[in-house]
């Protein structure tokens, strides 16, 4: 029986994942936080395991390098590639919201200037709303955007909400539900169906 190459980033996702494929017989006695490993093979030689860093995850799922990526929602729509979705994980849940200051209002005057490390999430939402917008892409300290002035508004993840509470921010208006997802190439599935398919029944028998 081949391999089945699983990609997905380092951090609390793949802590919670690991106890779930732990839960489904999958056991990865080489992992721990503290490993530089970027390759690791579970215990029974049948999973191989490589880390990148999560933004990347549905790339090297469409092109083949993995068969099976996790990775969150919002990575998925901020940059959609061709592979099937298969599963909601319901770990890591959060959301995309647009935030600011509490009295802002959103008219179709004149542009919306707004930061975010999604400008496509942005430029979609906003789309639909009809308000247009520019864009500003910040990778980090997004929060800071409308405290000095760069943006009027920001497009970002939040779980609980206490930075944007600590910086006088509130959300404005939720975009949409994140959480992990298992997302598989699709000549993947066509080749390893039984394979895949196992996989994902596990998951979702540990999960319910």
């Amino acid at each position: 029986m081949t391999q089945l190459t699983i990609a997905m980033g380092k951090g609390r996702t793949a802590d919670r994942a690991m106890k779930l494929f732990e839960q489904v017989g999958i056991r990865f006695s080489d992992y721990h936080d503290k490993s530089r490993k970027l390759v690791i093979y579970d215990d029974d030689n049948k999973v191989k395991l490589i880390f990148v860093k999560a933004v990347d995850v549905p790339t090297y799922v469409e092109n083949g390098a993995a068969d099976i990526g996790i990775v969150g929602k919002d990575t998925i729509m901020e940059d959609p590639v061709d592979v099937y979705e298969l599963m909601d994980l319901g770990i890591g849940k959060c959301i995309v919201a647009v935030a600011g200051f509490p009295e802002k209002e959103f008219t179709n005057g004149a542009p919306l200037t707004v930061a975010s490390k999604y400008p496509t999430i942005a430029k979609d939402y906003f789309n639909g709303q009809g308000i247009r917008v520019e864009t500003i892409k910040l990778n980090g300290s997004i929060e800071l955007a409308p405290l000095i002035g760069l943006a009027d508004v920001i497009v970002d993840i939040v779980e609980t909400g206490t930075t944007l509470k600590e910086n006088g921010l509130v959300v404005l208006e939720k975009i949409a539900d994140v959480s992990a997802r298992v997302i598989v190439n699709k000549a993947s599935y066509a080749t390893k169906t039984s394979q895949i398919q196992q996989f994902i029944g596990d998951l979702k028998a540990a999960l319910e």
